[in-house]
C-alpha cells in the first residue's frame, strides 16, 4: 500500500472546475464508462495528458535521439493500445483524448466482450473477483488492458457466471418498449 507519509496524487483536477460545458461533459463520460466518481476521469485526463507532453518533449530533440525515443513511447502506446499501428507518428500521439484510456480499461473491455449486461454490473463483476486476465483475478475496475491481454480476459473458474453467460437487453426494443408501453425483447447472448 505504500508509506502514508510519502503519498501523493496521480490525477490533476480542472483548473476552472464549474464551467457548465466541463460539468456536462465530465457527467456524459462518468455515465457512458461507468466511473465512480471525477477523479477517475481525472486521472486517465492525466496519463494522456503526460503522454501528450512526452511528445512534445520529443520535438526538441536533436534527430537520432528523437527517433530512438519515438520508437520506445510508440511501442508502449501501441502495447498498452492507445495506438492503432506501430507506425504512428508524434502526431497521432498528440491527438490522443482521455476517451481513449477510459476504452482501454478493463471496466469497459469486459462490458463490450458481453461478459456483463451494462457497464455498471461490469465494475460489479470486477470488484466482487469474478473476472481474470491471463489466469489472475483482477479486482480493480480501472485496471489498464494491454493490447496482448484482451483476448484472456474471462469468468474465474468458480464463479458461478462461468457457465452461463447474462442475458443482453435489446437496446432498439428497450427505447420502443419505453416509448410505447410494450415489452422488453430479451436475448441470449
Amino acid at each position: 500500500m505504500g508509506d502514508p507519509r510519502k503519498s501523493r496524487k496521480k490525477w490533476e483536477g480542472p483548473g476552472l472546475p464549474w464551467i457548465k460545458e466541463v460539468l456536462r461533459q465530465e457527467q456524459e463520460l462518468m455515465g457512458r464508462y461507468g466511473l465512480r466518481n471525477k477523479r477517475e476521469l481525472w486521472l486517465a485526463r492525466t496519463v494522456i495528458r503526460e503522454f501528450r507532453h512526452m511528445a512534445r518533449g520529443l520535438l526538441a530533440l536533436p534527430p537520432a535521439e528523437r527517433a530512438v525515443r519515438e520508437k520506445q513511447l510508440i511501442n508502449k502506446l501501441y502495447k498498452m493500445g492507445l495506438l492503432k499501428s506501430q507506425q504512428s507518428t508524434v502526431d497521432d500521439i498528440l491527438g490522443l483524448r482521455e476517451e481513449d484510456l477510459l476504452e482501454r480499461r478493463l471496466q469497459t473491455i469486459v462490458f463490450k466482450k458481453g461478459l456483463a449486461r451494462t457497464i455498471y454490473q461490469a465494475r460489479q463483476l470486477i470488484a466482487h473477483g469474478h473476472i481474470v486476465v491471463k489466469g489472475t483475478r483482477v479486482t480493480s475496475p480501472g485496471y489498464i488492458v494491454q493490447r496482448e491481454e484482451e483476448d484472456t480476459i474471462d469468468y474465474y473458474p468458480t464463479s458461478p457466471f462461468k457457465g452461463h453467460p447474462p442475458t443482453v437487453v435489446n437496446q432498439n426494443a428497450q427505447s420502443s418498449s419505453q416509448e410505447g408501453g410494450g415489452e422488453v425483447n430479451v436475448e441470449q447472448a
